[in-house]
């Protein structure tokens, strides 16, 4: 039976040993997210809060801490959402396929809102924002932040949830400059609907009307952060996906989610932001504080029966959050792929942070009557990719072609290799700069800004990658991390002009040594951290760089405002003074974490 309530959820969950109950007390200020991260990072059940310090709500996370467990909650319809997704980006198949697609359109059908007709008094008790769990995750964060929000804003051109956005962007509940009870933070970053809805607004010179629902049927959650197909909707994507309706209703001009346990109501005025922030975040940096817009509360509401409070915690990946990734990838299936013609493959990868590093396989048809074999079609194709929603916030493309079509981007290691055997690098590195990125990534040069590079890589290899430290690095503090990719230990970043003068350094020591066999050179702070793993390489190299300030290379050049070089490629990975400080527990609540666990 489809869930009703996070609550059914929740015992569905517990009836099938999915899920754990803390009994004992647990404060919001740090104690809950360090015993969700402790759970995810063994790979545990959901976990249910019952007792939380000064609140008498109850909260559940890692509901969706696993691929598995998300595929269980989901199951009833995951199949029929998969499908639809894929008749929505290919409509072809419904007209070719008819009857096996006739139960999908009823389905989507059936799925639309539901407007309801009631008395919220029976319903929901109304409450203050301080009467919430106020959850604390990071030892830096400037308060108590909602994590799993579904935040619900309409065109003021066209009212009504037929034209509405549903989307997940952080709100900040307590700290900084909000009046307490009257004021929250909206965080939202580029490429977010909730945007179009402020401008709107703003042009009309009204205040944006909110909602944000915490809690309900999972499915409401995780339509909130679908990558959807045009002109399919956030809310008939989470009836269909859950096999109910959306229930809704209106109050003081407000949509209000019936099965929603918990609704912030207000309102954003043009122009009108206040500092948010730090949040620990998930590129495993703080997000530091800037403005951003505030929304003044109207209303706050409890569901009256068995409100659950749903939060995650987000980090260095992998978190709760990979798994939400995961289950968007098996629901999309190849939807990127039919969209962008050539492509055959992507990988946002999440160790990296997600936006900070794509790899990608394509075509290459181009030119089948030339025998050199040099990227054309790739370039194409990676202007696409930059130029779709939010993989447009992408700081690095790695895309090649593979002939033999036994190449995976998800198996990392192998991609690196084979494209750093074919690189041409005094050819295939195409960069952009003075653009926008990812918003909580500070490599760049100022908040959403910083730039791209792509490496497009096609034709037979160049290179034997070494599997040893060439001699000439005998008294460097040099690590192996992979086949011709090494990370080498250098000191603090002091400052671009300094780095400048080691690079020509570094340049001058290795121009005339036989080392084709290195491709990639990573300077870092740390080389044994940095090798250790292939993460650890990931989160390095791709978080801490930005590619017009911080890629070097051996013998470079700029020829007609193209840059390349005779190689290798050197990437600067250092710790900037610019950069956010990385997330770092609290030793006294691990302790504490330690010992409830125990029990």
């Amino acid at each position: 039976m489809p869930y009703k309530s996070l609550y059914d959820c929740v015992l569905d969950l517990e009836q099938s040993g999915q899920l754990i109950r803390i009994k004992e007390e647990v404060d919001p200020n740090l104690e809950m997210a360090a015993i969700h991260l402790r759970v995810h990072e063994a790979g545990g059940k959901a976990i249910l809060f019952e007792k939380i310090k000064g609140c008498t709500y109850q909260a559940v996370s890692n509901l969706f801490g696993t691929l598995e467990r998300s595929k269980f909650i989901f199951r009833e319809h995951f199949t029929d959402i998969q499908q639809l997704v894929d008749i929505k980006n290919n409509p072809a198949k419904a007209l070719k396929h008819p009857f096996k697609y006739m139960g999908l359109a009823k389905a989507a059908l059936s799925s639309r809102p539901k407007k309801v007709n009631v008395n919220l008094a029976d319903y929901f008790d109304e409450i203050s924002i301080d009467k919430l769990p106020l959850i604390k995750h990071w030892p830096m964060d400037g308060g108590a932040f909602v994590t799993l929000p579904q935040v619900y804003s309409e065109d003021v051109d066209m009212p009504g949830v037929e034209n509405s956005n549903l989307g997940m962007y952080r709100i900040q509940l307590t700290g900084n400059k909000y009046q307490v009870n009257k004021e929250v933070g909206l965080h939202y970053q580029l490429h977010r609907g909730i945007g179009v809805h402020q401008t709107k607004a703003n042009n009309k010179n009204l205040p944006l009307k909110v909602s944000v629902f915490v809690g309900g049927p999972p499915a409401h959650s995780l339509a909130a952060v679908m990558p959807l197909p045009e002109g399919l909707s956030e809310l008939n994507f989470a009836g269909a996906l859950g096999g109910r309706r959306f229930r809704y209703t209106y109050q003081d001009g407000y949509c209000i989610s019936l099965d929603a346990d918990f609704v912030i109501t207000g309102e954003v005025y043009p122009n009108e932001n206040k500092p948010e922030g730090p949040f620990g975040d998930h590129l495993g940096y703080y997000s530091l504080t800037h403005d951003f817009p505030v929304m003044r509360v109207h209303k706050v509401y409890a569901k009256k029966q068995n409100a659950l409070w749903a939060f995650t915690v987000v980090g260095r990946p992998p978190q709760e959050d990979t798994a939400f990734g995961a289950l968007i990838h098996e629901l999309t299936g190849n939807a990127l792929t039919q969209e962008i013609p050539g492509l055959k493959a992507l990988n946002a990868v999440d160790a990296a942070g997600v936006h900070p590093l794509l790899l990608a396989i394509g075509s290459e048809r181009y030119t089948p009557y030339i025998k050199e074999k040099k990227p054309t079609e790739l370039l194409t194709i990676a202007n696409r990719i930059l130029g779709t929603g939010q993989l447009s916030l992408a700081k690095f493309l790695f895309i090649t072609a593979d002939d033999s079509n036994k190449l995976s981007v998800n198996n990392i290691e192998a991609f690196f290799i084979h494209c750093l055997e074919r690189i041409d690098f005094s050819r295939d590195l195409h960069f952009q700069t003075k653009t926008s990125i990812d918003t909580l990534d500070y490599s760049g040069t100022g908040l959403n800004s910083g730039s791209k590079v792509v490496l497009a890589v096609y034709g037979e290899p160049l290179r034997k990658l070494c599997k040893e430290i060439p001699a000439c690095f005998a008294n460097e503090k040099v690590t192996l991390v992979m086949p011709g990719v090494m990370a080498l230990q250098k000191d603090m970043f002091i400052s671009y002009e300094e780095t400048k003068k080691e690079m020509d350094g570094l340049n001058e020591q290795l121009k005339n040594e036989n080392i084709n066999g290195v491709a990639l050179i990573i300077i870092c702070d740390d080389s044994d951290f940095v090798a250790k793993t292939l993460n650890n390489f990931l989160w390095v190299t791709f978080t801490r760089s930005n590619p017009s300030h911080d890629i070097y290379g051996i013998n470079s050049f700029i020829e007609n405002k193209h840059w390349g070089c005779i190689g290798p490629l050197i990437i600067d990975a250092r710790i900037k003074p610019h950069h956010a400080p990385p997330l770092l527990k609290n030793q006294r609540v691990e302790e504490r974490v330690d010992e409830l666990l125990k029990r």
